[in-house]
């Protein structure tokens, strides 16, 4: 009993020595919006809201676990398939309420994805591009009708983040809307605080999930960048992050091995160098393909990533999509390996030479210059920007790096307003929602046009009467074909360079809360960043007793 004791008390030391505690219960995080201050904005409906407002504060009908690899219900019981595939219908859940008391029904749902119609800026995921109407059915029913058949259509409809017709019919612009107190279905959705540097949301007094959530708030500390996070990490003061750490075993994990873990499987969105298609050269596959050729992805696995995850194939598919996953294709991409002489030739090839001073030049004579854009203060970003940029002056290419605060350099990456930019991807549960956003004819937006995805502006022809059909056929083998198919395609075209797969980041302290999933129990995906998966965390993680260790 002493040596339990003694140990018992080891621990309690340990968990002791963190910093800037905040008062039990409340859960400190970090996610993916790393920046110096915070700005009061929880519109789940447009981007750069605040975490975790379109899952964890709103919630949508359903969410896919994207490690187990199935749906799990959630403000809807069950949905079906009618019409042949030209309506959706969804069993809408009973006896859930809104923040302020009210009830939560069908025609909250059918007003969402009205709005999203009369206002497209807020139709994120294009839905009404196939969608012919939406209205409520039998009691407790909302019915979906296509214009179409198209079953990837659940996806998009199934995790779109529901509003309340009765607060927001009167919001004038839901554009510009910030929403500053939200009155929501989610676990938490009571802003305590908010401040330039931190905020909290207490939990949903009215949450229809009994018991939950097992904590009564989250608090979001804001943090200039990588270093300023993992420092607040190590020490103690956050609970759950999803931070890149350098030696994160070291760093980390040794400091306090009871309580400090950590998971990094390859299941987030492939990072990609954006070229942009509009810009001249980058509208050339051959100039795509050279200025691949010309990166180091071992180097930048290396230096930048740290060695958590491996450099990426020429079918850009990170390891969620391993059972699609084409062999033929992958051999095909031999323009992902590094080779600055063969990428030399092909430059030359597509008539940008060399002048005297050894600068690649336009075909008009004008030098090729470029800059890669990358957020300031996302420190393996930048060091694989660094990569990517000597590797490109290598061969003559004059190219720079430019840092950008989070916010500045999404409006550009959207807008289309750069030259090369390092960004993630969108992802879904099938390569064809990856493929849509990266080639896809239908989600080329003019220049200016603030894209949800397909920055780079690229519309592949080869492609689209592919993805049509994949939109239509609901037999198993047919599909597979048709997802190699577009495997083939993208390793063709490279319309746009795939650097790595993006590990799902993910770190936890046990010291107060417990219930997280790591890799010894992976029930969920643990990073933050990974939405709406953080919804099922939010709903499962409990707080630790008072003295438990």
């Amino acid at each position: 009993m002493r040596r339990l004791g003694g140990l018992a008390l080891v621990l309690l030391t340990a968990c002791q020595t963190q910093r800037a505690e905040p008062p039990r219960g409340v859960l400190t995080l970090t996610a993916s919006q790393s920046q110096a201050t915070w700005i009061r904005n929880f519109n789940p409906l447009m981007p750069g809201s605040r975490w975790p407002s379109a899952a964890g504060i709103y919630e949508p009908l359903a969410v896919y676990n994207s490690v187990k690899g199935e749906w799990v219900p959630w403000l809807a019981t069950a949905w079906e398939w009618r019409d042949e595939g030209l309506t959706l219908s969804f069993t809408i859940r009973d006896g859930v309420k809104w923040s302020d008391g009210k009830p939560f029904s069908a025609d909250d749902v059918v007003f969402t994805f009205e709005l999203l119609e009369k206002f497209p800026a807020l139709d994120q995921k294009s839905v009404w591009s196939f969608l012919e109407g939406v209205r409520a059915g039998a009691p407790g029913e909302v019915l979906f009708t296509f214009k179409r058949v198209y079953v990837p259509a659940l996806a998009w409809i199934a995790h779109q983040p529901v509003v309340p017709r009765h607060a927001w019919s009167a919001v004038e612009d839901p554009i510009a809307f910030t929403n500053p107190t939200p009155i929501a279905t989610g676990p938490f959705t009571e802003v305590r605080l908010f401040q330039n540097q931190v905020y909290e949301l207490g939990k949903n007094p009215n949450y229809w999930q009994p018991g939950k959530p097992g904590f009564e708030a989250i608090r979001l500390p804001a943090f200039p960048g990588n270093d300023q996070a993992n420092l607040a990490l190590v020490d103690g003061e956050l609970d759950w992050a999803a931070n890149y750490v350098p030696a994160v075993e070291r760093v980390f994990v040794r400091k306090d091995p009871k309580h400090h873990h950590y998971w990094y499987p390859s299941l987030g969105s492939t990072v990609f160098l954006y070229a942009n298609t509009t810009r001249a050269p980058f509208g050339s596959v051959s100039v795509r393909k050279a200025l691949s050729l010309a990166i180091d992805r071992t180097l930048i696995v290396d230096v930048a990533m740290s060695r958590y995850t491996t450099a990426a194939d020429a079918t850009a598919l990170s390891a969620a999509y391993d059972k699609w996953r084409d062999p033929g294709a992958v051999a095909k991409g031999t323009w992902v390996r590094f080779d600055a002489a063969e990428a030399e030739r092909m430059l030359d090839e597509a008539g940008l030479k060399r002048d005297a001073k050894g600068q690649r030049t336009l075909p008009d004579g004008k030098k090729l210059s470029v800059s890669i854009a990358v957020v300031n203060g996302w420190s393996d970003w930048v060091r694989a920007a660094q990569v990517i940029s000597r590797g490109l002056k290598k061969v003559g290419v004059d190219a720079s790096v430019r840092l950008f605060d989070e916010g500045t350099w999404f409006q550009r990456l959207q807008q289309g307003d750069f030259d090369l930019a390092v960004g993630w991807s969108i992802e879904g549960v099938a390569p064809y929602e990856f493929y849509r956003w990266l080639m896809s004819t239908q989600t080329v937006l003019p220049l200016g046009s603030p894209a949800p995805g397909n920055w780079h502006r690229y519309g592949s022809e080869a492609a689209a009467p592919v993805f049509a059909e994949i939109e239509r056929t609901t037999d198993p083998a047919r599909e597979r074909e048709l997802e190699v198919r577009l495997q083939e395609i993208f390793v063709d075209e490279a319309p746009a360079i795939p650097l790595f797969p993006n590990p799902s980041w993910g770190e936890f302290n046990s010291c107060r809360f417990e219930g997280f999933p790591d890799a010894a129990n992976p029930w969920a995906a643990l990073s933050p960043n990974k939405m709406p998966d953080a919804l099922l965390i939010l709903t499962a993680v409990k707080a630790r007793a008072e003295g438990a260790q």
